[in-house]
């Protein structure tokens, strides 16, 4: 009897995909800033970008990278030395990440964002759920383009006291629904249903 699969090699058994935890905390914020996201191994770099954009509530109007060790990722760019592959042909199973003890996410080169990025567990993906998921988090992303660390630090001593003139100027620039002790998770999962994986 010839079987359907003669010619062809061997059937290889597809592996199966499975859920990593991954702790993502901004470098250098007092108080903490962190979010916790559920993703699929196979997502790719590109979209782990889209959905930390989300979980924090960052547009993407700036430069991004991933960098593992010395690998990096992201817009492509070759200058000098510096070289930054394509975030959009790499999945978090490609950089083995469950091999790597942190990663570091950048976005925005000039005064921006530096989140370390921590591999905390690894589980199948359960059935009927979609990927990503922001299952944690603590306090409201830092405005895009508040300037940076120090000036985040600055702003968030400034709306204390909303009687200054300094504290009336940031909180008229923020608008009246930022509320930097407020995490969103059901505002950030509905937004990242948008994300693929």
């Amino acid at each position: 009897m010839i079987s359907l699969h003669e010619g062809k090699g061997a059937r290889t058994k597809r592996s199966r995909d499975r859920a990593f935890l991954l702790h993502l905390e901004l470098t250098g914020a007092q108080p903490r800033v962190w979010r916790q996201l559920l993703v699929r191994e196979s997502m790719w770099l590109s979209r782990l970008h889209e959905a930390i954009q989300v979980a924090f509530d960052w547009f993407d109007y700036q430069t991004h990278s991933f960098q593992f060790d010395d690998l990096r990722y992201g817009n492509p760019l070759q200058r000098d030395d510096l070289v930054v592959e394509d975030d959009r042909d790499v999945t978090l199973a490609t950089v083995d990440l469950e091999h790597r003890a942190r990663g570091v996410y950048q976005y925005h080169f000039g005064p921006g964002w530096q989140l370390e990025l921590r591999l905390e567990g690894i589980q199948p993906l359960a059935k009927g759920k979609v990927y990503p998921i922001c299952v944690a988090g603590e306090r409201a992303g830092p405005p895009e383009d508040c300037g940076g660390l120090e000036a985040f630090h600055d702003m968030l001593a400034c709306i204390q006291e909303p009687h200054t003139e300094l504290g009336r100027e940031w909180l008229e620039w923020l608008g009246p629904d930022y509320d930097p002790a407020a995490c969103k998770l059901e505002a950030i999962n509905k937004a990242l249903r948008k994300v693929g994986r």
